[in-house]
């Protein structure tokens, strides 16, 4: 979410951060700070989705990932692969993980979150856990690292559902927000970081042409 002291005004880029192009698909490196598809107003039309049909204007959104996260995103090439590799998505046949660190040390060192979620709508695009009406959203975690010096801990995140900011209401209802994260962490925890550190680092999914299997990882710049 955005302030009024602080304009949409993502970094520009030279060439296009592909990590991967074939026929049906593209696979990107999404900035931290850009939006993935355009956002409400003129002022924020610039996005990744934008930025890539310069190039290819055939290109089509299948997911995103929220503006302040970095890393794998997919996009189809034409209609039938957009409904090919939604499909995908819908029948959970796409693994993700995503790295984070987040406040303080995450104990136990592995588990699984399910709290079901919903918008705020008050506090908009917030959103909250709510047992009664809130939809099921699944994570799977673990602690990677502890840096007792800066009193976090860096995690793999597993999302089983895809719900809007998953990970990071997950890890807040846990007692460790993700470091930077301007929508949910306290003062303290969103000093820490001058971003939000989440990344999204590893995809792997059938081919939607041949079944072949894709696999792409790309490290965080944290």
């Amino acid at each position: 979410m955005l302030s009024p002291a602080q304009p949409y005004q993502p970094a520009l880029f030279d060439t296009l951060p592909i990590v991967h192009a074939d026929e049906t698909l593209l696979v990107l490196n999404k900035p931290a700070g850009l939006l993935s598809v355009p956002g409400r107003g003129p002022d924020k039309a610039d996005c990744l989705a934008s930025r890539v049909q310069q190039h290819f204007p055939e290109a089509l959104i299948v997911h995103r990932l929220d503006m302040e996260t970095s890393g794998l995103i997919v996009m189809a090439r034409g209609p039938q692969a957009q409904r090919a590799l939604s499909m995908l998505f819908e029948a959970r046949k796409v693994a993700k993980r995503y790295v984070a660190v987040v406040d303080g040390q995450l104990l136990p060192e592995r588990g699984e979150v399910n709290l079901p979620l919903i918008t705020d709508w008050p506090n908009r695009p917030r959103q909250m856990v709510d047992h009664q009406i809130g939809k099921p959203s699944q994570t799977r975690y673990e602690r990677l690292h502890y840096d007792a010096s800066g009193d976090c801990s860096r995690v793999a995140l597993e999302p089983v559902t895809g719900r809007s900011h998953q990970l990071r209401v997950h890890m807040l209802a846990l007692g460790h927000p993700i470091l930077g994260d301007a929508l949910y962490a306290p003062p303290a925890a969103l000093h820490k970081a001058p971003r939000l550190l989440l990344h999204a680092e590893w995809l792997a999914f059938p081919h939607p042409l041949d079944s072949g299997h894709c696999e792409f990882k790309l490290a965080a710049e944290f």
